[in-house]
């Protein structure tokens, strides 16, 4: 029968001195301490691996830095493993590894990487727009957290400020953009599930807001009150290319000279400047091509058709409609954006297809059959469409206007 280990304790720890070769003090069940000729101690443990029962060693650190109960904690906690038929070097390795995995995919760098990936899809604003609300309501509380870590909790206490704001808008975005990132993370192998998929419903108060549009047959009313308000030309044409071409705020505040090809009669929007980086071409009606030959010599000699006032090499921000009809008195009933809406909703009542109507404003379908079917883009028919709605403009600010009449172009 084999002699007992006698345990260690710590005055023979302490007192163990170098000797002409290396040289181990033994505690039992494995723990070992082995003295270096430099008189480094450092506390080993050994023991045969799990199924192929290879004999291993695995260092538990040094001594006095790890303390002789600390050691025997670690060997018990290893033989505990090894009755599992785990072997503990390697589930310390693969510990070790998680803990680095985890250290290098943060919260913060899987959205970069994400954002990265989505910037080469959306307009550069839009992904500026992105970053900034993680920056602003975001990083400071996630952007250190290893992504497989994020709780739904930790996520929900960090956006209730922008609740008790009422920043509602944001708070909705940001729920949709941080879930984005997490279904990101899933399908790069970062972590199993998304478990902030449901993180919105937290945030009873959270809803789509459409943009704010008057009523179609509020339209005399809007071109009256814009005609009379106190505008600087250039602003209230931007209104009318805007309105006439159903383009988006800064699409239209955008738009330059180089983009009109007058021979087609189209405005040919690249696809850096498009929301959905899809490029773009609208027909022009003789409405819209009237207004570019008045603006022809008020800014034909610029690189865009609305220059801004302050550096005419530039153009007028996106947010300038919007500001003109907020101070006209229009705030949450007409938003620049809300033009759109308010076409939409006319051609629709008046019974054109709705496959034209989301052609014209640019919106990506989900189908891809119809995705498939509009990259035709069915010019020629939208531009019967869009000289409809033109023509509906002229009626309603002359007040020759139906809002119920003239359906007489629904099969294009």
């Amino acid at each position: 029968m084999p002699r007992a280990t006698k345990p260690l304790n710590d005055t023979q720890i302490k007192n163990a001195k170098p000797k002409v070769s290396e040289y181990l003090l033994s505690d039992g069940g494995g723990l070992g301490l082995r003295i270096k000729k430099n008189g480094s101690k450092t506390w080993l443990f050994n023991y045969y691996r799990p199924h192929i029962k290879k004999r291993a060693q695995i260092s538990f650190g040094v001594y006095p830095a790890i303390t002789l109960a600390a050691a025997r904690k670690k060997r018990d906690e290893a033989r505990a493993l090894l009755a599992k038929d785990i072997d503990p070097k390697e589930y310390r390795e693969e510990i070790q590894s998680t803990k680095a995995t985890e250290a290098k995919n943060t919260f913060e760098a899987v959205a970069t990487e994400w954002l990265n990936l989505k910037t080469a899809k959306v307009s550069q604003r839009h992904s500026f727009n992105i970053r900034r609300g993680f920056e602003l309501h975001v990083y400071s509380a996630l952007g250190k957290v290893p992504i497989s870590k994020l709780s739904a909790q930790l996520t929900i206490e960090t956006l209730r400020p922008l609740e008790a704001a009422n920043k509602l808008d944001m708070l909705g975005r940001l729920c949709q953009r941080i879930n984005e990132v997490m279904d990101y993370a899933v399908n790069t192998g970062r972590m199993p599930a998304n478990h902030l998929h449901s993180i919105g419903k937290a945030f009873s108060t959270v809803k789509h807001t459409n943009m704010p549009t008057v009523a179609p047959e509020q339209l005399p009313m809007l071109l009256a009150t814009v005609n009379s308000a106190r505008l600087k030309l250039i602003t209230k044409c931007l209104f009318e290319w805007q309105l006439h071409t159903m383009a988006r705020p800064a699409e239209a505040a955008g738009a330059a000279w180089s983009e009109i090809d007058f021979d087609n009669r189209v405005w040919n929007i690249p696809a850096e400047r498009m929301k959905k980086r899809k490029p773009q071409a609208i027909p022009l009606t003789p409405q819209a091509l009237a207004l570019l030959e008045y603006l022809k010599p008020i800014s034909g000699h610029r690189d865009f058709i609305f220059p801004s006032d302050n550096n005419p090499r530039t153009h007028l921000s996106r947010e300038t409609l919007g500001a003109a009809l907020r101070r006209m008195g229009l705030q949450g009933k007409q938003t620049a954006h809300g033009l759109r809406a308010l076409a939409s909703t006319t051609l629709n009542a008046q019974g054109f297809d709705s496959d034209l109507i989301e052609a014209a404003l640019a919106h990506v379908d989900k189908n891809q059959v119809r995705a498939a079917y509009n990259r035709t883009d069915y010019l020629e028919r939208r531009r019967k469409m869009m000289c409809w709605w033109s023509d509906h403009i002229e009626a309603a600010s002359k007040g020759d206007y139906s809002v119920t009449g003239s359906q007489h172009l629904k099969v294009v």
